[in-house]
């Protein structure tokens, strides 16, 4: 037996370790059915569950104004039973083939997701067409799932968090925009929903034409375009539509104001600060304001963490993002802290968001750019995330390749033009235009005999106090 020596060593040359390259969608086969419908497919070697999402633009206003939430209750309402099935066979039927299935409506539209395994795709796909054409929306399961809704309404209205949202959008857009009202529905509107409401509001706008499916994962040996003709292709095309709802974000006229709905006795104080904020079209591009948002409210170590938690430790946590729409969006800062303190945290929150008009350090914009660019290719590694993507840019009217683009250009991101985003955003939203608290809409949920005198002198803006 022969031994090496050091003499025998062969050198290897140390790799070279490269900086992660940005994150690419795959590519996306598009296949346009006569009846309207657009699939989207997205090929994920190795991912046996597929993933099938149904994007369906129905606006949020095409609900009648006595009947707001229809469309929450129609969705929920989809998978209780066809013309050949009642609710229990069908739930027996997507148990017995291993699908997970969910539906529910936003502002973009009506979304319905499957998770399936590759081999049960075909049989996924004929239940899906079964609560798309012939859903039998049984009276007793409409009025449960309007129960549910109210209880849903009630307990909303409970939460100090989902208590300052409801009050932040009633406050923050024009009163005619359906986005200023809960997107389920009120507790009048909802309660006045029928079995007939249901059947119209489907038979009305649950149509293929302008509609979106979305297929990702393993698609190795699948006829996925067959299939989905073969199973969808009858659906009722409808009014010829575009695949995105178009609107444009009214805000209210009064909307700078701050607002404290009255709890109380409450331990702690529910906030969000927010202002009119731009869509993915923005000037200058849409990648510096993710990369914004997490330098001032996206992480632990972000300008409104390292104050109001590591400094003062009156929070677990606050968050800052901007949620475009198709057209318009907000910015938004949000939390709790301590009872105890809550002028005072409102005034620094302000602060350190108005701070943001000196600028943004190289470092602070670097952290931002890495998290999101680096942590991409975990966040979209799995079909289901790549469906939802894929999804959710279709019904804003963009295709994946935004996704990625974006994600390319993030790399180019610097504090120059972290600067230049903040300064058109808060220009276009009246932010530091002379006083502490311009621009802002505030909203602060809490004990109005502890806090309302001192968030008063706090000197934001007319302050009015909401009690329930």
């Amino acid at each position: 037996m022969s031994t090496l020596t050091s003499d025998d060593a062969v050198a290897v040359p140390r790799p070279t370790v490269e900086p992660p390259a940005p994150w690419d969608f795959p590519p996306a086969g598009t296949h346009d059915l006569p009846n309207g419908l657009r699939l989207l497919t997205y090929d994920v070697p190795g991912q046996y569950v597929l993933s099938l999402r149904l994007g369906v633009p129905v606006p949020l206003d095409s609900e009648p104004r006595d009947r707001e939430g229809v469309g929450t209750i129609m969705a929920r309402t989809l998978d209780e039973g066809t013309e050949h099935h009642t609710a229990e066979e069908f739930q027996s039927l997507l148990e017995r083939k291993g699908i997970g299935y969910g539906a529910g409506v936003s502002d973009s539209g009506l979304s319905i997701d499957l998770d399936v395994v590759k081999g049960t795709l075909e049989p996924a796909l004929d239940l899906l067409r079964q609560v798309l054409t012939e859903p039998a929306f049984p009276a007793v399961e409409v009025a449960r799932h309007v129960r549910s809704r109210l209880a849903e309404i009630e307990h909303e209205r409970s939460v100090g968090a989902a208590r300052a949202m409801l009050a932040f959008v009633d406050t923050f857009y024009a009163d005619d925009e359906r986005i200023s009202r809960p997107t389920g529905g009120s507790a009048a509107t909802v309660g006045a929903v029928t079995r007939d409401d249901v059947v119209a509001h489907h038979e009305a706008h649950v149509t293929a034409s302008g509609s979106t499916i979305v297929v990702a994962g393993d698609l190795d040996g699948l006829d996925v375009p067959a299939l989905v003709e073969a199973a969808l292709g009858g659906w009722r095309s409808g009014p010829a539509r575009a695949h995105h709802v178009e609107r444009t974000t009214r805000y209210a006229s009064d909307r700078a104001h701050l607002v404290l709905v009255d709890r109380p006795g409450a331990v702690q104080s529910d906030f969000v600060v927010g202002a009119p904020g731009p869509d993915r079209s923005a000037p200058g591009g849409w990648a510096p304001y993710p990369a914004l948002a997490f330098v001032l409210g996206g992480s632990p170590t972000a300008r409104v963490d390292a104050v109001l938690r590591e400094e003062k430790g009156y929070t677990y946590g606050a968050r800052s993002v901007f949620r475009p729409r198709r057209g318009g969006g907000s910015f938004l800062t949000y939390g709790s802290v301590r009872a105890d303190v809550t002028a005072e945290s409102v005034g620094l929150l302000v602060d350190i968001l108005e701070g943001a008009s000196g600028g943004f350090t190289d470092e602070e914009v670097r952290m931002g750019v890495d998290f999101i660019s680096k942590t991409a290719p975990g966040r979209y590694a799995t079909a289901d995330a790549i469906a939802d993507e894929a999804v959710s840019m279709a019904l804003d009217g963009r295709t994946t390749e935004f996704t990625t683009s974006n994600l390319h250009d993030l790399a180019t991101v610097t504090s120059e033009r972290v600067d230049a985003a903040w300064a058109r955003f808060a220009s276009e939203a009246g932010i530091g235009t002379g006083s502490r608290g311009a621009g802002w809409t505030i909203v602060v949920v809490g004990d109005a005999s502890a806090h309302a005198e001192q968030v008063e002198a706090l000197g934001l803006g007319p302050v009015t106090v909401v009690r329930d």
